[in-house]
């Protein structure tokens, strides 16, 4: 651990170095990338304590979603059932309160589990003078609290539907996953006048490819087996702030829990597994 941190820290004095571009920014995957676990997970872990929802319906949607993942194929009418049973429980719940919530849970379950390595990147590119924005699937209202906490430019995370500031139970649009990580980059790149050849993209995912190919110096961050393969192959950065077991352990149940809790209340939370 000692070593990773040294590293990132030569990596960190090396880039300050550079002048800054203006054109250039810095795109962070949240789940297991900026933070230890999901994020869906300690959010909705602190919801329930706190009786957000019942036990019945987290563990309803996680079944729905392990199950679709397990199998392979999720059929559209099954997704559309589970999606709507998943997200009727945060109908009627006020975005004020789940952003209060939100801000003690960061508190009591998310902030000691940023990793160092990862915050010491970030904070590079800031001190470049570059924008740092988290891409992720968490709910937005959570991954705009981290990227305040930690000082950040922005997020773009999964977007719930409310009126008049209630939640009606509904996303607005679709999960920001995958190839829609890579739209949400694109759109953001124009939005902004960014060169994405000049700006760096972090995630320990393979799901992620769609982000971290569209920039020009993408880094794999605690990486899933395929995505460690990938990137060495491509030649891209690799760092692991994990240590040998657990980091063989995290990578199989990371890819199993966290995307089915995490896709689960996602779905459910309304807010999550989108992926923005």
């Amino acid at each position: 651990m000692a070593g990773e941190a040294a590293a990132a820290a030569a990596e960190v004095e090396s880039a300050l170095l550079t002048p800054a571009d203006p054109t250039s920014a810095a795109f962070f995957d949240v789940d297991n990338t900026v933070m230890q676990g999901a994020s869906i997970f300690h959010l909705a872990r602190g919801l329930h304590r706190r009786h957000f929802f019942t036990t019945r319906e987290i563990l309803g949607a996680a079944w729905k979603q392990a199950y679709f993942r397990m199998v392979g194929v999720e059929d559209p009418e099954h997704v559309a059932d589970a999606r709507s049973s998943a997200l009727a429980f945060i109908a009627g719940h006020t975005v004020t309160e789940l952003e209060e919530l939100g801000e003690e849970i960061f508190d009591e379950a998310m902030a000691h589990r940023i990793w160092p390595g990862t915050r010491a990147l970030a904070q590079m590119h800031l001190d470049q003078g570059q924008r740092v924005w988290l891409i992720t699937a968490a709910p937005i209202e959570i991954a705009q609290i981290i990227a305040r906490r930690l000082g950040l430019t922005g997020a773009l995370g999964t977007v719930a539907e409310h009126v008049d500031g209630v939640y009606t139970g509904q996303l607005v649009g679709d999960l920001l996953h995958g190839p829609a990580k890579g739209e949400a980059v694109k759109a953001l790149a124009a939005r902004e006048n960014l060169d994405l050849a000049a700006c760096s993209a972090y995630s320990d995912s393979w799901n992620d490819l769609p982000m971290l190919s569209l920039v020009g110096d993408p880094c794999a961050i605690n990486p899933d087996a395929r995505l460690r393969s990938h990137a060495r192959q491509q030649g891209w950065r690799v760092h692991d702030y994990r240590t040998g077991r657990k980091a063989a352990r995290a990578g199989l149940l990371m890819g199993a829990v966290a995307g089915a809790a995490t896709g689960a209340v996602a779905a459910g939370v309304s807010l999550r597994s989108r992926r923005h």
